[in-house]
């Protein structure tokens, strides 16, 4: 498996528009970050967690030429708004691409993008095949995905483990049950989005301390915003097992 981190950063990006702070004023590539998103490539299947404003670009930039499937980690704008751009992958394969949501998502998907499900088809429009997936593991082209049901304030939102890599995402609570699926994963993608207490993030401390209980091999925080600090001095602090990530690093299991 290699896992590519196609956007670290929160819902506005970094640098966030208008701001002069330290960080969106850096010339440090590892303090742009798009919004996040991952992009898995296993045994030749190629999978997209979540299509946020930037996919368009994300995908030219990682140069992926075929996706095999989209999966929905909830519907917030800033995770969904690239969901258009997938028509270039019906037009170079000639086919529909599988989309796999909690039904909640897949409905809010249906009102936000009405045209790609009319009855009279616009030309050109994308072509997708909607899942409804629950809070039980499933198959996508003999890749298993195990859903971990965590919350984003009140929001139910699903994170993924695949084989030894876990997805996590837009949280600041998983329940102990939820917790035991994560035990065990070598590699972590965690929120973390800043220092302050946030009402719907982890904090860096808070992702730290779920880090400590859960004790993967290496952990990589992302959706960060420029409130976290600059990459090269937050990485000072952290243990060799934790890192930032950064748009467009490269994990191989």
């Amino acid at each position: 498996m290699i896992v590519t981190l196609l956007g670290t950063g929160t819902s506005s990006g970094v640098p966030l528009i208008g701001c002069a702070c330290d960080v969106c004023r850096s010339i440090d590539f590892r303090d742009k970050r798009l919004r996040t998103s991952v992009h898995l490539d296993i045994d030749g299947k190629s999978f997209v967690v979540d299509t946020g404003p930037d996919f368009r670009q994300q995908m030219l930039r990682t140069g992926i030429q075929r996706l095999d499937a989209v999966l929905f980690t909830h519907e917030h704008k800033d995770h969904t708004a690239g969901l258009d751009e997938v028509r270039a992958y019906n037009f170079l394969q000639g086919q529909d691409v599988p989309v796999y949501a909690h039904q909640r998502v897949l409905n809010q998907l249906q009102t936000e993008y009405a045209y790609i499900f009319a009855e009279k088809k616009y030309p050109g429009i994308p072509r997708l095949q909607l899942n409804e997936i629950r809070n039980e593991p499933f198959e996508i082209e003999g890749v298993l995905f195990t859903p971990i049901d965590v919350l984003h304030h009140r929001l139910p939102v699903f994170g993924y483990r695949i084989h030894n890599f876990t997805y996590l995402t837009d949280l600041n609570y998983i329940s102990d049950e939820e917790l035991e699926k994560v035990y065990g994963t070598r590699i972590l993608v965690l929120d973390a989005l800043q220092i302050e207490p946030h009402i719907s993030h982890f904090t860096l401390e808070q992702a730290l301390a779920l880090v400590e209980r859960i004790r993967p091999e290496q952990t990589y925080f992302v959706h960060m915003s420029h409130k976290i600090g600059l990459h090269r001095e937050v990485e000072k602090r952290l243990p060799p097992s934790i890192r930032l990530g950064y748009d467009g690093l490269k994990i191989e299991l």
